[in-house]
C-alpha cells in the first residue's frame, strides 16, 4: 500500500495521525475509504465457507419479535429473499489469501493486537441488534448499503432474554448509511446497530482485547510450569514452623502458614522475560481449528543445505509471528535461539527476499528452522517474487 492509499484508508490521516487522534478515543466515518472496492469474496462465496466444519459461522434472526440465533455449519441457509437475517463467519482470513492480504492493510496496529477478519451478509433489514464490542472495530462496507446507528452511552445493560448480547436500552444519537468502500472505525464499549437495507455484505476487522483477568491468569500459568522447570533457591525445602506452640483449637489455620503461602508466591519471579514468553506463546497460538496444508518438500529447496540465490519465502495466511527484541515466536512456539534481523523482516513483512543481504547472516540453525517451517506448511518457498504483499509495502512507505 503506498502513501496515498494508507492516507485515503483512514480518511486523509497517516497511520500515526489515526493513531493518536481516534485509536480508543472516538470513532471515524470514512467515506471510500477503498475506492472501487472488490470483496474478497462474494456473497455465494461466504454462504459456502458456512458449509464447512471448520469454520465458525452464525444466523442471526428475529421471529415473533424475539432475537434467535444458531451456530454452523450450515447445509442450507434462508432464502435471500426472506428479509431480517444474517450470517456472520469469522475468521475468513483463515480461509482465503485475500481476506488475509485485506486484514493486513490495518498492521499500522501491532499484529499482537489485530485479530480477525469477520464477513456478514444480510438480508433487508437484516443485523445483530444493537450492541458492543470489548475492542476495536472497522466496519467496511463491501456489498450493497448498511445504516450504522452508533451511541456513546454509559447504559450498556444487556437483554437478559436474547441468545446473544443485545443492549436493553439503546438510544442512537448519530446515524450513516455505508456505501461499498465506505468504512466506519469504532473504539471499545461504542454502542452501534447496523441495519441492511437491501442484500448486503460487511466486513468486520477486530482487535484482540484480552481481559486483566487473562493476562493475570496467563501470567500465573506461565509462573507455574517455569517452576517445573527451574525453581528459585528462596522456593527450595519446605516449611517448617519450629515455635508453633500447642494450640486448644486443632481446626484454626495456622497464621504462619499464611504468611509462608503469601512469602512463597512473592518470590516468585514475574518479570518482563516472563511476561514476553508467556505472550508470545499465547498471542500467536493458532485458532483450534486451523490446520496447516501438507507440504511435498520434494518440490521445494533445502534452506539448511542450499540457500537459495532467488525467490520469496512467505509466511503462510495462517501463521502468526511476532518478536519482542531478539526473542521471537511463531504459532504458539518460542524460537530456541536469538532470532536475527532477517528473522525480524520476516515476522514485520511476512516476505523474506532470498537474495536479501540480511540472509546472508543466518545462522546453520536459522536456516535448518526455516526448512522445517516448510515442511510443517507454515512458511512457502516461490521461485518467482510474488507481488509485494499489501502489508510489505504498506511498511516500506512508512518512516523509521
Amino acid at each position: 500500500m503506498n502513501a496515498n492509499e494508507s492516507t485515503a484508508l483512514l480518511a486523509g490521516l497517516t497511520p500515526a495521525q489515526f493513531m493518536q487522534r481516534h485509536w480508543q478515543k472516538k470513532p471515524l466515518l470514512i467515506r471510500g475509504a477503498i475506492p472501487d472496492f472488490r470483496p474478497p469474496l462474494s456473497i455465494a462465496e461466504v454462504k459456502r465457507l458456512a458449509r464447512q466444519d471448520e469454520v465458525e459461522s452464525r444466523l442471526v434472526w428475529r421471529e415473533d419479535g424475539q432475537w434467535q440465533m444458531e451456530s454452523g455449519p450450515f447445509a442450507r441457509l434462508p432464502p435471500a429473499k426472506d428479509p431480517e437475517w444474517s450470517l456472520l463467519v469469522q475468521g475468513v482470513n483463515l480461509h482465503n489469501d485475500a481476506a488475509a492480504a485485506l486484514m493486513h492493510r490495518f498492521r499500522f496496529v501491532p499484529d499482537a493486537r489485530l485479530d480477525d477478519l469477520m464477513i456478514s451478509i444480510a438480508t433487508d433489514g437484516g443485523g445483530v441488534g444493537p450492541h458492543f464490542d470489548s475492542y476495536d472495530v472497522f466496519l467496511l462496507q463491501a456489498v450493497g448499503q448498511r445504516r450504522w446507528r452508533i451511541s456513546k452511552q454509559k447504559d450498556l445493560s444487556l437483554d437478559p432474554n436474547a441468545p446473544l448480547k443485545i443492549l436493553a436500552n439503546f438510544t442512537p444519537a448519530e446515524e450513516f448509511v455505508l456505501n461499498p468502500g465506505d468504512m466506519l472505525y469504532l473504539p471499545p464499549a461504542y454502542a452501534h446497530d447496523g441495519i441492511a437495507e437491501g442484500e448486503c455484505m460487511t466486513i468486520s476487522i477486530g482487535f484482540r482485547s484480552p481481559s486483566m483477568a487473562e493476562l493475570a491468569r496467563g501470567m500465573l500459568e506461565a509462573a507455574a510450569d517455569q517452576l517445573s522447570d527451574r525453581t528459585p533457591a528462596a522456593l527450595k525445602g519446605h516449611y517448617r514452623d519450629p515455635d508453633q506452640p500447642a494450640v486448644d483449637q486443632p481446626g484454626a489455620l495456622p497464621e504462619t502458614l499464611v504468611d509462608a503461602a503469601l512469602a512463597a508466591a512473592a518470590a516468585v519471579p514475574l518479570d518482563r522475560t516472563l511476561a514476553s514468553r508467556f505472550l508470545g506463546c499465547w498471542l500467536t497460538e493458532p485458532k483450534p481449528d486451523v490446520v496447516f496444508d501438507a507440504v511435498d518438500m520434494d518440490t521445494l529447496p533445502d534452506l539448511a543445505e542450499d540457500w537459495p540465490a532467488s525467490g520469496t519465502l512467505t509466511l503462510d495466511r495462517r501463521s502468526l509471528m511476532i518478536y519482542r527484541e531478539r526473542t521471537a515466536f511463531i504459532n504458539g512456539e518460542m524460537i530456541d535461539h536469538p532470532a536475527s534481523a532477517a528473522l525480524r523482516r520476516l515476522a514485520d513483512e511476512r516476505v523474506l527476499d532470498c537474495a536479501d543481504p540480511l540472509c546472508r547472516k543466518l545462522t546453520d540453525a536459522e536456516r535448518s528452522m526455516l526448512t522445517d517451517w516448510l515442511d510443517d506448511g507454515w512458511l512457502h518457498y516461490a521461485a518467482t517474487p510474488p507481488t509485494v504483499s499489501a502489508s510489505a509495502a504498506f511498511r516500506k512507505t512508512r518512516k523509521p
